[in-house]
């Protein structure tokens, strides 16, 4: 008699990141980092030359300081909207330089 695992795909997923959480948690980076191009559009990644999260902090290197000087404004409402868009808590803060 064959047995079956009636587990939900889901559950499974959760388990596997409750034992993985350094890969749930890059994986969340990741989000975070394709967030910046799906919220801030094309305009804003022809200006991006290096974004990566480390320590809870998404750090940017933009090309233009008019669009550095602007995005710096709005530190707070980009960390709040990128975090929604990743569907977790991933960074508290973003240096951009």
């Amino acid at each position: 008699m064959k047995r079956r695992n009636t587990q939900a795909i889901g559950e499974v997923l959760r388990d596997f990141f409750e034992d993985n959480t350094e890969l749930y948690e890059k994986i969340l980076e990741i989000r975070i980092e394709r967030a910046w191009k799906e919220v801030l559009g094309p305009m804003v990644m022809q200006y991006t030359r290096n974004i990566y999260v480390r320590e809870h902090i998404l750090h940017v290197s933009l090309t233009s300081s008019v669009l550095r000087s602007e995005l710096t404004l709005c530190r707070e409402r980009l960390v709040k909207s990128l975090n929604e868009y990743a569907g977790a808590t991933v960074i508290q803060d973003i240096v951009i330089r």
